[in-house]
C-alpha cells in the first residue's frame, strides 16, 4: 500500500470499481451522443452517413460505431459550428495557434470550466499540492489552456497562486525565491531552463528555492529529461496531459508513483486505435490515442483523434486510483518524421542526448533533402565543462551520440556539437525540428 494514497482529491470517482466506472461512462456517453446529434449538424450528417442514430449507442461497447473527429474539423467549422450549446451559454473561449492563420478554438460553458477545474485540482493533489502550498504558474495565460488550467486547479484547492504566465525568467526566479513557491507549473523544457538559470545564479534548491514538485506538460518529454529536471530543481517532476479540444491540462496526470498518467475517465473515455486502419487496439498495445468527452456541454468531442502515440493500462495503481493510465507520449502520427523510409520521433533522439554526459538537453533536428536523399542533422548543445574539454574527449562524445542515434533510430545522422546557449531557448513549447523539405 502506498504512503501517498491520501493524495487523492475525489476518491469517490478516482477509486471507483471498473464496473461502476463503465456504467457511469455508458450513461454519460448516451447523453452526450444525443446532445451532439441534436445540436451539431456536421456530426449528425456523419452519423446519418454511417446509418447510426443515438438509439444505437447504448453503452461504451458501442463507442466503436461512432465516426471520428479530427483537428481539421475545428478549422473547417471555425469558429462556432461545432457548438452543442447556445452561444449565450459559452463563458470562455480557449484555443491554440493555427498553422493556417486561424487558431483552433473551443467554447466552454460554465459546466465545462467547473469540470476542468476539478480535473486540475485532482492533478495538483496527485503531485502533493494542498491548500497550504504556493503554486507558480509559468504557462502562458491567454488563449492557450495551460495557464488558466493550472490557475483554476490551484484556486479550486484553495492554494496561493502566483500567475506569472510565461517569460521573464529572472523575475520568475525572484518570485519563486521571495514568495517561497512550493509547486511549479510550466513546460518541461522551460523547467529545465529555469533549473539551469537558478544554478547559474548561485541559488541552491532546498535552501534558496523551496520547490517540492512540478506539473509539466504541453510538449513530449522523456524519462531522462525528468531525471534531469528533478536533479536541477530538487523536486518530484510529474507529467500532465491535456488538449484544448478536450479540456486543457488535467485530462490525465501522474501521481507520485510516476507509473503512467491517470485518465479522468468519469469525464473522458480513452481508446487506442491503429492509426492506419482506425481499428481499436487492446490494452497494453501502442497506437494512436482517441478521446471522447462525456461531461462536456459546450463543444463535446466524440472519438477525437489526438495523433499522440501511447498505450493504456487498467491495472490498479499503488496510489489507490483505479483510473486507466496512459503511458508517456512517444511521438505523434502527424509530427513523425519519415527519413529514408524510417519513422523517426524527436523523443527517440532526446532519449539518447539526455542520457549522455557532457551535453545539455537542448537540441535541434534539421531534416533536408540533398540529391534526392533525405539527410538528418542533430545539433546538440555542449555543457560549459564539455566546451572547454580536450578535443579527444569531445570527439569521443560525438562518436558515442552518433552511434547511439544509429542504434536507437536505425539511420545515420550528422551530429554537430554546438556551443553552450547556442540552441534557441523557449519559454513555451520547445521547437525541436526544422524540416527543410517542407519549406
Amino acid at each position: 500500500m502506498s504512503k501517498r494514497e491520501h493524495l487523492i482529491y475525489d476518491p469517490e470517482h478516482e477509486c471507483m470499481s471498473r464496473d461502476q466506472l463503465l456504467a457511469l461512462q455508458s450513461v454519460r456517453l448516451v447523453e452526450t451522443v444525443k446532445r451532439e446529434y441534436e445540436n451539431v449538424p456536421m456530426y449528425r450528417a456523419r452519423m446519418d452517413e454511417k446509418g447510426i442514430t443515438p438509439d444505437d449507442i447504448r453503452s461504451v461497447e458501442d463507442l466503436k460505431l461512432l465516426p471520428f473527429m479530427e483537428k481539421t474539423d475545428l478549422r473547417d467549422y471555425y469558429p462556432f459550428q461545432l457548438l452543442a450549446s447556445q452561444k449565450s451559454e459559452i463563458v470562455r473561449i480557449q484555443g491554440s495557434s493555427g498553422t493556417t492563420g486561424k487558431p483552433i478554438v473551443a467554447g466552454y460553458t460554465r459546466n465545462d470550466v467547473n469540470v476542468w477545474s476539478n480535473m486540475m485540482a485532482r492533478t495538483l493533489t496527485a503531485a502533493g499540492c494542498t491548500r497550504d502550498d504556493i503554486v507558480q504558474v509559468a504557462y502562458g495565460l491567454g488563449l492557450f489552456t495551460g495557464g488558466f488550467g493550472a490557475y483554476q486547479g490551484a484556486d479550486r484547492l484553495g492554494a496561493m497562486v502566483v500567475p506569472m504566465s510565461s517569460g521573464n525568467t529572472q523575475r520568475q526566479i525572484m518570485m519563486m525565491k521571495d514568495l517561497g513557491v512550493t509547486l511549479l507549473c510550466c513546460t518541461p523544457s522551460y523547467a529545465a531552463y529555469l533549473g539551469e538559470t537558478i544554478h547559474e545564479m548561485g541559488l541552491v534548491p532546498g535552501k534558496d528555492i523551496h520547490l517540492k514538485a512540478g506539473c509539466f506538460g504541453a510538449e513530449p518529454w522523456t524519462e531522462a529529461m525528468r531525471v534531469r529536471i528533478e536533479a536541477l530543481l530538487g523536486i518530484d517532476a510529474c507529467d500532465i496531459y491535456g488538449l484544448t479540444e478536450i479540456a486543457g491540462p488535467g485530462v490525465a496526470f501522474e501521481c507520485l508513483e510516476k507509473h503512467g498518467m491517470h485518465i479522468n475517465e468519469d469525464h473522458v473515455i480513452a481508446e487506442i486505435i491503429d492509426p492506419a486502419t482506425g481499428e481499436p487496439l487492446p490494452y497494453g498495445q501502442s497506437g494512436e490515442l482517441v478521446f471522447t468527452t462525456i461531461t462536456k456541454t459546450g463543444m463535446p468531442m466524440l472519438r477525437y483523434r489526438t495523433h499522440d502515440i501511447c498505450s493504456l493500462t487498467v491495472e490498479k495503481c499503488a496510489c489507490g486510483r483505479t483510473l486507466a493510465r496512459m503511458s508517456r507520449i512517444t511521438g505523434r502520427t502527424d509530427d513523425m518524421l519519415i527519413i529514408r523510409g524510417v519513422n523517426v520521433f524527436p523523443s527517440q533522439i532526446e532519449t539518447v542526448l539526455v542520457g549522455t554526459q557532457g551535453v545539455a538537453p537542448h537540441y535541434m533536428l534539421i531534416v533536408d533533402r540533398v540529391n534526392d536523399s533525405d539527410t538528418l542533422e542533430v545539433q546538440v548543445e555542449m555543457t560549459e565543462d564539455m566546451f572547454s574539454d580536450t578535443v579527444s574527449h569531445i570527439e569521443a562524445v560525438h562518436k558515442h551520440i552518433a552511434d547511439q542515434i544509429k542504434s536507437v533510430v536505425g539511420i545515420s545522422a550528422k551530429v554537430t556539437l554546438v556551443a553552450p546557449k547556442s540552441v534557441p531557448r523557449s519559454e513555451g513549447k520547445a521547437k525541436r525540428v526544422i524540416d527543410k523539405r517542407k519549406l
